[in-house]
């Protein structure tokens, strides 16, 4: 399939939607060139702000430019967002309900060069446990766009997470997106697959796997980690005979452990999840080999689900 760069896409629709949003400000922690944020910058160099290795600024300075009436975008590597302004997006950005747009890059295990350090597998875990906060994770370049289109008009605080790496296009140009839906990518009436980000990309490979065996796998795209609605996991599941999650993180407090939290008691089906282990990551030549030695791969869908059915 057709495969894009999610970074790009990110890059392309601030200088879009900027051009005649004139609210719309970015700032960059010394990253641009690799978050493409330096798009931006190129084009509306006076509302462009470096801000250097300075994340903890960086988080106040975009708070308090929202409380001025701009539509701050910042943007670094998911590690560095998260891990180094924890306080500052809790205490400056969630609890105000700044409009602040948080754009974590190099998510999950996508910067496989660069090893543990860099590699965030529990960023979206955390974020999602920030009340107030809104947790995006696109699974291609055009819904990455959607995205950053529909964070104009929304209320509050919203954090989305960025593939390091060019991933397949799933979404159709001509569909609008919505916070809070999700989408079904494939039919299938054995077995639910809710996949989030590049496990989508997985999902998809798994169902051919699946299919092969006489296994039928609907694979629903979970791009709202939060909000993560409860009526939606049930119109999916319902005359299904397992569920399985696939989520790039960690899986204590990850997609898994949210969709369960919500159907607990309601829905009494087989469940498998698959996930990172209690475990940072490592450097590596190729993102999959760190899918392969993670546990993330189609072959590995494909065998919990199997697993899930007694099959």
């Amino acid at each position: 399939m057709e495969k894009k760069s999610l970074r790009m896409a990110y890059g392309e629709a601030l200088v879009e939607f900027g051009k005649n949003n004139l609210n719309i400000v970015v700032l960059e922690a010394d990253l641009g060139k690799s978050t493409m944020s330096c798009l931006f910058k190129d084009a509306y160099p006076e509302r462009y702000f470096e801000m250097g290795i300075a994340e903890q600024n960086m988080a106040t300075t975009a708070a308090g430019l929202a409380l001025a009436g701009k539509i701050p975008f910042y943007s670094t590597f998911a590690v560095f967002a998260i891990g180094r302004a924890y306080d500052q997006i809790r205490c400056g950005i969630a609890i105000p309900e700044a409009n602040v747009r948080i754009c974590g890059s190099s998510c999950g295990l996508s910067d496989f060069g660069d090893g543990k350090t860099h590699q965030s597998i529990e960023d979206a875990n955390i974020m999602c446990t920030i009340p107030n906060m809104t947790v995006l994770n696109p699974v291609d370049a055009v819904e990455t766009r959607k995205m950053v289109k529909a964070m104009l008009t929304h209320k509050g605080p919203v954090y989305i997470r960025i593939n390091r790496n060019d991933l397949p296009v799933y979404t159709p140009v001509d569909t609008d997106y919505e916070i809070g839906k999700m989408y079904r990518i494939r039919e299938g009436g054995d077995v639910a697959i809710f996949a989030t980000g590049a496990m989508v990309w997985k999902a998809m490979l798994a169902a051919d796997i699946l299919q092969a065996a006489g296994i039928s796998a609907e694979v629903i795209n979970v791009s709202s980690l939060k909000p993560l609605k409860k009526e939606e996991i049930l119109k999916y599941v319902a005359g299904k005979k397992a569920i399985v999650t696939a989520d790039e993180a960690t899986r204590i407090g990850g997609l898994g452990s949210a969709i369960a939290s919500l159907i607990i008691g309601e829905v009494n089906l087989p469940f498998a999840q698959i996930a990172i282990d209690d475990q940072f990551g490592t450097s590596a030549y190729t993102y999959d080999e760190l899918l392969e030695r993670y546990g993330l791969t189609e072959n590995h869908i494909a065998a919990a689900a199997r697993k899930a059915l007694g099959k």
